[in-house]
């Protein structure tokens, strides 16, 4: 039996204005589930709807597990809020300390916020401290990449390099730039993780020193793997040749793992599959499997303790949150994280990437695709374009798979994203797969 839920279906959909959502066209034929558990959603009428996102990249332990719901609601009972500054509650600390144990290299320190893009302004603005405490105050300018999401900040929005959701929001932040995207489709196409060519463009960011000088640039961020834009796993050496050449000018590299984290890419954080350990990692999403909203930052040591001088009594960073490290939000993470190691959920996912890379692949050959990409359990289908309608094709795949198919899918332009919770067994990769190829078909 599905869950049971206590949620009326609404008879007006107009007052709520929803986000990255085309708003008229779905209060015409609304997409709505009511409850969840492990692999499944439910609609109000009881009928399954297969996750093939994990939510929003995020519920990578599956739905409303027991352990993690049972941990939020004793939470809760027993503290519901404390202040983050200047006071403090056990399980922030406790958390924290299983963070820091998870990340590579000297990445010892956390600092907490409510989702990814206060994860990523955070890390831009410990940057830009850190310099200044260092006496490089001209150290200002932050550098992106072009297909780069990170997050809806002002500086999230400005190092990031979706012209959508840039061009109604004017300038952002002066003072940045952008590398180019590692994606090639005539030398990349249908590649099963990491593509052989591309490396060499690591590179463009030492044309980038030369054009405004390393005294003037704070950070790089980039995303391992970019997921928003659909699936671009980084080139074979492109990551370590970034951090070799922040390294040579004492810039920062910033790694925005807000999606890679938590087993997504099978191990704790994507710097680990890569071997690359950057000066800082945001995270979000995955840490509490989408229970509770929480993010932050990961910060290697010699940062944090540059921070840590002058008077005792001052404080050291001025910035944070009030649900920075929420009582909830660190039941839920704790709980999470002894689902991940109970259940081997990240090796579980190493395990199943090529099964999940051979499944979906074996979709070339139907009509409209272009290009498949698929690393970790992520995979991004990219189907040819309708004339003089782009993206109608993949919103009508997205539609048809959850109204006909009993499936939810994700979409970013005419790509097809699937990403689903790490506890899918293979027979829901067929499932998943095949759904997907029948829409796919349907609407060639």
């Amino acid at each position: 039996m599905p869950p049971a839920s206590s949620a009326p279906l609404p008879n007006d959909l107009e007052a709520y204005w929803m986000p990255f959502t085309a708003n008229r066209a779905f209060k015409k034929s609304p997409r709505i589930v009511a409850s969840a558990k492990d692999m499944h959603y439910y609609t109000a009428d009881g009928k399954p709807i297969l996750d093939g996102t994990a939510g929003l990249w995020c519920c990578n332990a599956g739905h409303s597990r027991d352990k993690i719901v049972q941990a939020i609601q004793a939470q809760a009972a027993e503290l519901d809020f404390a202040p983050p500054f200047q006071f403090g509650h056990p399980k922030v600390f406790a958390l924290a300390a299983r963070i820091a144990a998870l990340a590579p290299g000297d990445l010892d320190h956390v600092f907490f916020g409510n989702s990814g893009s206060e994860a990523v302004d955070t890390a831009l603005k410990i940057a830009l401290a850190y310099h200044n405490i260092q006496g490089q105050g001209s150290r200002v300018r932050l550098i992106g990449r072009e297909r780069a999401y990170h997050g809806v900040g002002f500086g999230g929005g400005a190092v990031g390099g979706i012209p959508g959701n840039r061009k109604a929001f004017g300038a952002l932040l002066a003072g940045v730039d952008h590398l180019p995207t590692t994606y090639n489709r005539a030398e990349q196409a249908f590649t099963k993780g990491e593509p052989e060519w591309g490396g060499h463009l690591a590179d463009e960011l030492e044309k980038l020193v030369a054009l405004h000088d390393a005294s003037t640039i704070a950070a790089v961020i980039v995303e391992p793997m970019s997921g928003s834009t659909g699936v671009l796993p980084p080139p074979k050496g492109y990551l370590q040749k970034l951090r070799a050449i922040c390294d040579k000018y004492g810039i920062l590299l910033i790694f925005d793992e807000v999606i890679c984290g938590y087993g997504r890419l099978g191990y704790a954080f994507a710097a680990e599959r890569y071997g690359v350990v950057p000066d800082m990692i945001t995270f979000a999403k995955g840490i509490t499997s989408g229970t509770v909203p929480m993010g932050g930052v990961l910060i290697r040591k010699p940062i944090y303790e540059a921070f840590m001088k002058g008077p005792e009594l001052a404080v050291e960073l001025t910035h944070g949150y009030t649900y920075s490290g929420h009582p909830l939000a660190c039941a839920a993470g704790l709980a999470t994280l002894d689902l991940y190691k109970e259940e081997g959920l990240f090796e579980r996912a190493r395990k199943l990437e090529p099964v999940w890379a051979d499944a979906v692949h074996g979709l070339k050959s139907l009509p409209n695709i272009l290009d498949i990409r698929t690393v970790g359990l992520t995979a991004a289908i990219d189907l040819a374009p309708i004339a003089d309608a782009p993206g109608k094709r993949a919103f009508g795949v997205m539609d048809k798979a959850f109204h006909e198919l009993d499936l939810l899918t994700r979409i970013a332009g005419d790509s097809i994203i699937l990403t689903p919770p790490l506890i899918i067994s293979e027979g829901q990769i067929g499932e998943i797969v095949e759904k997907t190829g029948k829409a796919i078909a349907a609407l060639a």
